[in-house]
């Protein structure tokens, strides 16, 4: 390769870079929609299994792992979820960051996945945090959501 051509391909790797890959693990802010259709079954599983599982999972050891940490395991949605900002971080999309570290080869997925991935993860982890029966206030319904319990009204 000349010098001119060397110096043209860094040039353009580094436009690229730019344009919204960056290398550092960032955290993305993706939130959750209240009218999201993203599951696990229709989204977090199929897009695990094609583009995560082949280095983290939990039935590879060893070299297998091609340098997967220990215990960061996508083949069950409690094995994501319990890591799910370390996948944010590293392979989401969403307002302030779009990370495209992982997977480091192999099929990758695409902008509008990573995006799906961030939106995905915020819905499962606000789902843990509030669960629909948690006793979280609810502003539509009256007295904001939350159930008495038989303590009775304050008198007037």
């Amino acid at each position: 390769m000349t010098r001119a051509a060397g110096a043209a391909a860094a040039l353009a790797v580094a436009a690229l870079v730019g344009c919204g890959g960056n290398a550092r693990p960032t955290p993305t802010n993706a939130t959750c929609p209240s009218d999201s259709t993203l599951t696990y079954e229709n989204f977090g599983a199929p897009f695990m299994e094609a583009y995560c599982t082949r280095c983290h999972s939990s039935e590879l050891r060893g070299a297998d792992r091609h340098g997967a940490p220990l215990y960061h395991d996508f083949d069950s949605l409690g094995g994501i979820v319990a890591v799910a900002n370390h996948v944010d971080w590293y392979t989401a999309a969403g307002p302030d960051a779009i990370n495209e570290i992982m997977p480091p080869d192999g099929d990758t997925p695409t902008l509008d996945e990573r995006y799906q991935l961030g939106e995905w993860l915020a819905c499962e982890v606000d789902q843990r945090l509030h669960p629909p029966d948690a006793g979280v206030p609810d502003a539509g319904m009256p007295d904001g959501g939350l159930v008495d319990a038989g303590v009775p009204d304050a008198a007037p």
